[in-house]
């Protein structure tokens, strides 16, 4: 059996046996290490585990307290206040109007063609049925030809059978004519005959041939009369419809020589020529416009409403305004009812004249009244009514050192003021600037002494 050997540093070699004889004796060994080891406590070992409970605890209260409590921190010197009064509000807007023309005819081509001549210059004063613009049409020219030379030939045929109807009642009448004279002759005889008959002067055969004669002319007059009375009533009713036919082609001539007056353009009334649209060589389509005639007597101002007041805007009310110095008043005298780009129109009229110096197309800064002043509570107007639709606004404390976030009920606006209806007592000091960056927040902390 090999002897082990233990690794010696020094490079030598010693018998394991060697080694084991300095080992203690293994009972002395056995009851060293049944001595007892102490525990280490519990509050030692779980504690730093406590600690990050409590942090995340604390962390968690402080969420939820700067949750419910959310407050800004602005500079006061970067916000405007405003102080809730007692006094009269006046109810009005401030609107932009321009100034038009009471009335504006357009210049319409009622039949197309090339612009042949333009009479007027843009802006130039014109009077009722002047020429202004000349348009050519051969078409119109070509078809209007026509339809004159037809009428012309209709016209001459119609003519010609009137004259053919009265040619008969004519060659009728001298026939009546001639029979009556017949018979007034024969009437003389059969008078003188009867006596000579009675004398035995002439022979019976004769007077009775001339009896015969007679009683032939009455029923020949009586024959022609008929037919000459049922020839009437027809050429009554013929001439009834020639008369009617001809004036249709006398209408229609005057139609088409409308049509050709109609290439030129004329004022339809007085005024300035305005908005001008012909050049020479220019084709126009029938029912374009070619201009306007601006009325030069009247004006009138029409103005863009914001929407929000459409139902408290109504026909009468009046607006006030300024130019050059001197007070002018107009009232609302139609309200149109399309609402496009959140505003609707609206046309003011002048009571009196026109107030000297408004020009066609000036701007005019109107106060356009909505109602009558009363005395009310009211806030200063500001930005933050289109940020917050007037339903909460920041109120500054009496120390002015924070303002709290307060729902309120506000009412009518001019460009002063706010209408307070609910909320707000007289006194009070409200934030009126914008409220862009404080919508997420119920208080603000004022910084600096702007506020106090």
């Amino acid at each position: 059996m090999n002897t082990a050997k233990r690794f010696d540093p020094s490079g030598a070699s010693t018998p394991l046996e060697s080694t084991f004889s300095t080992v203690p004796d293994p009972a002395a060994q056995h009851s060293a290490m049944d001595r007892a080891i102490a525990r280490r406590p519990a509050w030692k070992v779980y504690w730093p585990y406590g600690a990050a409970a409590v942090l995340l605890v604390a962390l968690i209260i402080w969420a939820i307290v700067q949750n419910s409590n959310r407050t800004y921190r602005a500079d006061a010197d970067a916000l405007t206040f405003g102080t809730v009064t007692r006094a009269p509000f006046e109810d009005f807007i401030a609107v932009r109007a321009n100034a038009i023309p009471f009335s504006a005819q357009h210049l319409t081509a009622e039949r197309g063609g090339i612009v042949k001549q333009v009479l007027v210059e843009d802006g130039a004063h014109v009077v009722q049925g002047q020429p202004l613009i000349v348009l050519s049409n051969a078409a119109l020219e070509l078809e209007v030809a026509a339809r004159e030379a037809e009428a012309a030939s209709q016209i001459n045929s119609l003519q010609e059978t009137k004259l053919q109807l009265e040619e008969r009642r004519f060659n009728y009448d001298r026939d009546l004519m001639n029979i009556q004279h017949e018979i007034s002759k024969l009437q003389s005889n059969l008078a003188r005959d009867k006596i000579l008959l009675d004398g035995n002067a002439i022979a019976p055969s004769t007077y009775k041939q001339e009896e015969e004669d007679y009683a032939h002319q009455l029923e020949l007059k009586r024959a022609t009369t008929g037919t000459r009375d049922a020839e009437q009533k027809v050429r009554t009713e013929q001439l009834v419809q020639i008369r009617e036919a001809l004036a249709r082609l006398k209408a229609s001539i005057s139609t088409a020589r409308t049509n050709l007056d109609a290439l030129t353009i004329r004022a339809p009334s007085e005024g300035q020529l305005t908005a001008l649209d012909a050049e020479v060589g220019q084709s126009k389509a029938e029912g374009a416009v070619l201009g306007q005639i601006d009325s030069l007597d009247r004006f009138k101002l029409t103005a863009q409403v914001d929407e929000f007041y459409v139902s408290r805007v109504s026909l009468g009310q009046k607006a006030l305004f300024n130019v050059e110095g001197h007070a002018c008043e107009a009232k609302i005298g139609k309200i149109y009812p399309q609402v496009a780009n959140g505003t609707f129109k609206v046309d003011l009229y002048f009571d009196a004249c026109v107030p000297k110096g408004v020009r066609t197309g000036q701007a005019v800064d109107i106060r356009l009244e909505l109602g009558n002043a009363t005395v009310t509570t009211m806030l200063p107007n500001g930005p933050f009514y289109q940020d917050t639709g007037g339903q909460w606004v920041f109120v500054v404390a009496p120390d002015g050192d924070t303002a709290v976030r307060r729902d309120v009920r506000l009412g009518r606006r001019n460009p002063n003021f706010v209408e307070v209806l609910e909320g707000l007592q007289p006194g009070e000091r409200v934030i009126v600037s914008g409220y862009q960056a404080l919508q997420k927040f119920d208080q603000v902390d004022i910084q600096g002494k702007s506020a106090r």
